[in-house]
């Protein structure tokens, strides 16, 4: 009951100690926000790779057959939802003219594609229609149809970053010209630098809708076609369906290393009945997890997270020598206080334990404070971060930068806790040294002349 009486009058005569609890609480703050930008963008990535090629990818080394046949057995396996087949081929878009971008020309099949990844959502104009998404959503299926990303035919604005969705959906309905290539047989003619033979392909196709994922390497560079009319094109020759992905979804709670386990025998007794693959090949395809694939990205994300971390906590840890030079100054001045409780029969471990005590309330104050700062500030980093815009002119983020189009705005509260821990523990150890003092407090020394 003595130490809560000398706390709230410390708290009521020292309002000094209010600059300690607000240092304590902009320095949690910091340390919250940063984490959870972080963690944010660390889980963006990580769920938009799912969102872009599903729970696990099948890439082989070069394009396969027989497609059709090895979905219809991964689908069967317990642990698998749905997997789609993806063709992918280099290209140029001609938009018109002098408008010529460098693509990554994707064939697909949307229906299945949907069921394994969310897609249909991305769609400008078929996201809110009824049933599965299809190429032939306007027009005529007997013309070539496709889709293109938003990044493709419009870059974001400088300012504000955003998309014109009324300029990208203009295109809609529009004929555009893809040119891509392939490996020529080898009668195509003579190479004398030794190298393969590059047959170009032009395919004109109308665009029937635009992809916006909201991640910007991949709205700025894709092209989307029917798998068979890209197959139609690059190997004319081949009978049988190819891809050179699987994309594929794995069933809810269930074991991701047994169901990797599986998909890989599948694929092994697959390549060598049905393909006619050797190990050599077998052994040379892909088989992960999206998270898997970014592993490496990752670690490096959490490494320059945890390095930025320790720069702002040792930054943020000049609390402590703020609280110690405050405790101390009271301490000093609070001599006679202290005397008085020791000529009356405190000890002097109930005396340190006074403002140890004062420490880490302010701490859990502070922290508390902070806790409240830092989830307000990164709720609402958006709505900041616009507003700096506004004001300033200054664009702090940028799609074409950052990949994503919003700034992650979840609060980490993993990273939260521990943060606040360490705030309330470096708040103590500043009045570790003050308790001490205060605690060697002779009262017949402070008393004589009172």
């Amino acid at each position: 009951m003595l130490k809560l009486f000398f706390w709230l009058r410390y708290l009521r005569k020292k309002k000094i100690v209010f600059l300690s609890i607000a240092a304590v609480a902009l320095s949690t703050a910091l340390l919250i926000v940063v984490a959870s930008l972080f963690n944010g963008f660390i889980d963006a990535f990580e769920q938009a790779a799912v969102d872009t090629i599903g729970d696990v990818v099948l890439a082989a080394p070069t394009r396969f057959a027989k497609y059709p046949l090895l979905i219809e057995r991964l689908e069967q396996i317990s642990a698998v939802n749905a997997a789609t087949p993806t063709l992918s081929a280099p290209g140029l878009i001609h938009l018109g003219k002098g408008n010529v971008r460098v693509v990554e020309i994707w064939g697909i099949e949307p229906a299945s594609r949907a069921r394994v990844i969310s897609y249909k959502q991305s769609l400008l104009k078929q996201k809110d229609s009824p049933g599965e998404p299809r190429f032939e959503f306007a027009g005529s299926s007997e013309k070539t149809q496709g889709f293109v990303g938003i990044g493709v035919l419009a870059e974001p604005d400088e300012a504000t970053d955003e998309y014109d969705l009324g300029v990208a959906g203009s295109m809609i309905g529009k004929d555009v010209v893809v040119t891509t290539g392939t490996v020529a047989g080898a009668n195509a003619g003579d190479d004398s630098a030794g190298l393969p033979p590059i047959a170009r392909r032009v395919i004109i196709f109308t665009i029937t809708d635009v992809v916006f994922t909201g991640v910007y390497d991949l709205d700025k560079s894709l092209v989307y076609l029917p798998i068979e009319k890209l197959q139609k094109e690059l190997h004319p020759e081949e009978d049988s369906q190819m891809a050179d992905r699987i994309q594929i979804k794995l069933k809810d709670d269930v074991d991701v290393e047994t169901a990797l386990a599986e998909i890989r025998g599948l694929w092994q007794v697959f390549a060598a009945e049905q393909l006619g693959w050797g190990p050599y090949m077998i052994a040379q395809t892909t088989i992960a997890t999206a998270q898997q694939m970014q592993r490496q990205y990752v670690a490096e994300l959490y490494k320059q997270m945890g390095l930025l971390l320790v720069i702002f906590g040792v930054v943020s840890f000049s609390v402590v020598v703020l609280i110690f030079c405050i405790f101390y100054m009271i301490a000093r001045l609070k001599q006679r206080d202290v005397a008085i409780m020791k000529s009356c029969g405190a000890a002097s471990s109930s005396v340190a334990l006074i403002f140890v005590g004062f420490g880490c309330c302010v701490g859990i104050i502070g922290s508390g404070c902070g806790a409240a700062l830092g989830y307000l500030i990164t709720k609402n980093i958006n709505a900041i971060e616009s507003w700096i815009r506004i004001l300033f002119g200054l664009k702090l983020w940028k799609s074409s930068v950052y990949m994503f189009s919003k700034i992650p705005s979840e609060v980490d509260w993993a990273s939260a806790l521990p943060i606040m821990l360490f705030a309330v523990v470096a708040a103590t150890i500043g009045t570790l040294i003050p308790a001490i003092v205060a605690a060697r407090t002779r009262p017949v020394e402070i008393l004589r002349y009172e």
